[in-house]
């Protein structure tokens, strides 16, 4: 993941990792739900820009970014929809019809 977004040489693959960590720690203690793919995925970004604002690949971040916010209201609105269906089939199945 990590080319995509920066060039990422050992060290800061390393010091990426560690912040991921660290953050997971902190949510977990706080009680705070996070996605380590989220968090992983901001600490790369955080390593590339300390590089300056150019090393980081900022068309793939907004995509990440919108990615992010879609992926809740989106999956929510699947999973009702999935409900609806598949209570319908199982009242239909289970009605005699």
């Amino acid at each position: 993941m990590g080319q995509k977004i920066t060039k990422v040489k050992p060290f800061e693959g390393f010091c990426s990792e560690t912040a991921g960590a660290l953050t997971l720690f902190g949510a977990t203690h706080f009680g705070i739900p996070v996605s380590t793919t989220h968090t992983i995925t901001g600490a790369i970004i955080g390593v590339g820009a300390r590089k300056g604002v150019t090393a980081v690949k900022w068309g793939v971040t907004s995509k990440i970014f919108w990615a992010w916010i879609l992926t809740i209201p989106v999956s929510a609105c699947i999973g009702s929809l999935m409900y609806f269906f598949f209570n319908h089939m199982f009242n239909l199945l289970t009605s005699g019809n």
